[in-house]
């Protein structure tokens, strides 16, 4: 069995030296082999800028081979990967990078000097329980929070997309369309790495040109999440909707109104599967059920390396509750805090029926889930509360049909001048994390400890501005 990334990519290429591993669209094709020494190469230079064992190094790169040949560099160096999304302003980076201790942030600048480095076969020997990457997501209440991911992690998850379904194999080719700091496209490389499949990356989801590039490349599976499935479906339809390879696509959060539409219009199975940055995969839904449960929202059964349990507010077993999850290849803990021992809150709501299906029904955590972007609310109430106008904020998630939520921020400010506070927020967020919807009041209600009452806030009543409008309502 494959323990580390190192072990998977060195394992690739003596098994699949000329096959392609790796399609950049726009970019180059690189075989296993050249993964493998491109890789080493990498690992020199970062060697020669002084990386080490246990060293935390930024990397802040666009969807191409940099990201993922700087990630096996610097496994092969024992030193550890810290994303950052490359639409992150200031105050998003500097907070984790600042959590994190980096030693070093690699950008597209740094990329020739790493493709010249000398080859180096790194004199680190990894382990399964060695740190890989410190992977920031939004906590329930809080700034992001530093995911301790390990080899472990990795090749768990990989190998459980090649011995359960979906099986990846040889035959296969993936597709990813999402930025390289999120967990998927990571786990679309160790998966590629450990079955032989080719892996096709894109420099972004465009929905006009989507399938297209499904059929340019032979595509025979991807995953997808937010609102994707939305958007293309609101492609025109097209006679070549059918004219593809693909045998199966995994989603989280299939809008389930819509779940038959999509599989009627282009051909084929969606399925749907659960996941968090802390625990890697753990639920999905397989073909034997597939057919049982279009459109239900189910989320499947755990995976064989995952236990899953539902337990009500005094942690007894119950049939609606919060999710927990246990078993190998989690993470080792969040930055800072204690290493994770037997069950893990998920924080999300779930139900199950009498077979032990699992269903969600919602988060208990306090966090908006934006186009399948965390968003905390903590951290735009702490921009927001920067700026000398604003005496209160309270940011909270409310339905919308395109992007499963947009972020509403309701504001006890001097001046109710949305489109001044957005600039300002947008100055130190990410542009996804600004607030779509604003509502300005005199005050809000507290708890007797002075947080906002959140429950309360929707009953307040009220003119709301709308940043993609421009209007009052």
């Amino acid at each position: 069995m494959v323990d580390t990334l190192v072990e998977a990519v060195e394992s690739a290429a003596q098994r699949w030296p000329d096959r392609i591993a790796w399609t950049f669209d726009p970019g180059p094709r690189m075989t296993f082999a050249e993964v493998d020494a491109a890789s080493k190469r990498y690992a020199g230079a970062l060697r020669q800028r002084g990386v080490r064992s246990g060293d935390r190094v930024a990397v802040m790169l666009p969807n191409g081979p940099g990201f993922p040949l700087t990630w096996l560099a610097l496994a092969r160096l024992g030193a550890v990967m810290v994303p950052l999304n490359i639409r992150y302003g200031s105050a998003d980076a500097e907070h984790i990078r600042a959590s994190a201790a980096t030693t070093l942030t690699i950008t597209e600048d740094d990329l020739p000097m790493l493709a010249e480095g000398p080859e180096l076969v790194a004199d680190h020997q990894p382990r399964a329980g060695d740190t890989t990457n410190i992977q920031f997501t939004s906590g329930s209440t809080g700034l992001p929070k530093g995911c301790v991911l390990s080899h472990e992690y990795w090749t768990r998850l990989g190998t459980s997309m090649i011995a359960e379904f979906p099986f990846l194999s040889e035959n296969d080719v993936l597709l990813t369309a999402q930025a390289f700091h999120y967990i998927d496209p990571q786990w679309n490389v160790v998966a590629g790495l450990l079955s032989g499949a080719e892996l096709v990356v894109l420099d972004g989801f465009h929905p006009s040109s989507f399938w297209d590039k499904v059929r340019e490349h032979d595509v025979t599976y991807f995953y997808c999440l937010g609102a994707m499935p939305n958007l293309l479906l609101r492609m025109p339809i097209s006679p070549k909707d059918r004219e593809h390879r693909v045998r199966a696509i995994q989603c989280s959060a299939i809008p389930a109104a819509a779940h038959r539409e999509l599989e009627e219009r282009w051909g084929v199975p969606w399925y749907e599967a659960f996941g968090m940055t802390e625990t890697g995969a753990d639920l999905r839904v397989t073909a034997d059920e597939h057919d049982e449960l279009v459109g239900t929202g189910c989320l499947g059964r755990p995976t064989a390396h995952r236990e899953a349990q539902i337990v009500d507010e005094d942690g007894n077993e119950a049939q609606r509750g919060e999710l927990q999850l246990r078993g190998p290849g989690m993470m080792d803990g969040y930055l800072g805090g204690a290493r994770v021992e037997g069950w893990f809150r998920t924080g999300d709501l779930c139900w199950a029926d009498d077979k032990g299906r699992i269903y969600h029904a919602g988060r208990l955590k306090d966090t908006v889930r934006r186009s399948g972007e965390n968003v905390a609310a903590r951290e735009v109430e702490e921009a927001l509360m920067s700026h000398p106008a604003v005496r209160l904020a309270a940011v909270t998630g409310v339905p919308d049909d395109l992007r499963g939520e947009e972020v509403k921020v309701y504001c006890v400010a001097d001046r109710a001048v949305p489109e001044e506070l957005a600039e300002h927020c947008a100055r130190l967020l990410a542009p996804f994390k600004v607030p779509r919807y604003w509502e300005f009041h005199d005050q809000l209600p507290t708890t007797a400890s002075l947080r906002v009452e959140k429950s309360k806030l929707d009953s307040l009543g009220g003119r709301v501005f709308d940043r993609a409008t421009g209007g009052w309502a």
